[in-house]
């Protein structure tokens, strides 16, 4: 074949190619959310002139197409696939596969952002805490319990700063309590099912009594985690369970978001949302309380928590009447006495070293 015939075929294969995706791109109907990453997808964007001055049309608009191009899914895969098993990279985009379970790479510690969480904790001690018995602990990441990975953000370290800046409350250490099965595979959050060792440890520590955590265990089915979409290799699933007893079957919440109640497990959630792990208490929300009216104490927990607390709070009901739960990763500190009376309760703040890390509370 002669080199000027080649070189035709290539630059009309190449044209081809580029206008079918110009015109599938086109075709494709926008999608609002990616199931497989877990995340909202950049629309198309409103052009205003003062977006066209400052650049932001541009800006979005390039989001946008990156978001919602045609096949996006499968060139994620190929890409995770290049990068892993031909380029032999250890991770793609900070996401690593390890012997059947996914990790994130959380390294180094950033001690600004720990002071600014902790300061934060801090300040609502002071202005609402000064009467309640106040403990906190901290959540490691699971890649704490990893023996052959050395960039991780250790426990001892955060808890040091944190030590310094919330003298008057109590250090309650959970980590002797978790191991790396108490993890799921293909996402960042601890198993319910596992937090035997963890709710005893609270209790120990909060004089509260040791009750005889007697649940009846139920699978719901399959879990793909957050990892599992940011990892864009096939692994399989993990089974997601919740725990279950009288206490937990009669407790009623409510949602200061919504203004609904409800119940502890949020079957209709599990059904539709994206991410399975919102059964536990709705998902993600700035302020919830679950009443527990068989109670027997009177006794309250304010729990300040991330989204790890959503599971463990059911657990601690025998011991409590009411837990309020306050994520301040959406809600201002600021505001919480219109919402919260402070008053002889306990006080638990919940917290992963990922979310202290990275200084999103309020």
């Amino acid at each position: 074949m002669k080199e000027s015939t080649k070189n035709k075929i290539i630059t009309v294969g190449f044209s081809f190619i580029l206008i079918a995706f110009f015109f599938g791109n086109i075709i494709k109907k926008d999608e609002t959310i990616s199931v497989a990453e877990r995340r909202k997808l950049a629309q198309f964007p409103t052009i205003t002139f003062k977006k066209l001055e400052n650049g932001k049309v541009a800006e979005e608009f390039d989001k946008y197409t990156v978001d919602q191009f045609i096949f996006r899914d499968s060139f994620r895969s190929l890409k995770a696939f290049v990068s892993n098993d031909i380029l032999r990279q250890k991770d793609n985009n900070g996401i690593f596969l390890q012997n059947g379970s996914i990790y994130k790479m959380e390294y180094p510690i950033n001690r600004q952002n720990i002071i600014k969480s902790a300061s934060k904790i801090q300040n609502v001690v002071e202005k609402y805490l000064n009467n309640n018995n106040v403990y906190y602990s901290l959540i490691p990441d699971k890649t704490y319990y990893l023996e052959s990975y050395d960039l991780k953000i250790d426990v001892k370290d955060v808890q040091n700063i944190m030590q310094e800046r919330i003298p008057q409350a109590q250090y309650i250490d959970i980590t002797e309590g978790l191991e790396l099965e108490d993890y799921y595979r293909t996402d960042l959050h601890w198993k319910q099912e596992n937090l035997s060792q963890v709710v005893k440890i609270l209790q120990q520590n909060m004089n509260l009594e040791n009750t005889s955590l007697q649940y009846e265990t139920q699978e719901l089915g399959d879990f793909y985690g957050a990892y599992y979409g940011q990892l864009a290799r096939k692994v399989e699933p993990d089974k997601i369970h919740v725990l279950t007893n009288e206490t937990i079957k009669n407790a009623t919440t409510y949602n200061y978001e919504t203004k609904q109640s409800g119940k502890v497990y949020d079957t209709q959630k599990f059904k539709t949302s994206s991410d399975k792990y919102d059964i536990y208490l709705s998902g993600a929300t700035p302020l919830i309380t679950i009443e527990n009216q068989n109670g027997l104490t009177k006794k309250e927990l304010l729990l300040f928590r991330d989204s790890f607390g959503s599971s463990l709070a059911p657990l601690l009901l025998e011991n409590y009447s009411k837990i309020t739960l306050i994520d301040l990763r959406y809600i201002s500190s600021n505001i919480l006495e219109q919402y919260v009376d402070f008053k002889d309760q306990d006080v638990l703040f919940l917290y992963s070293t990922l979310v202290l890390n990275q200084n999103v509370l309020k």
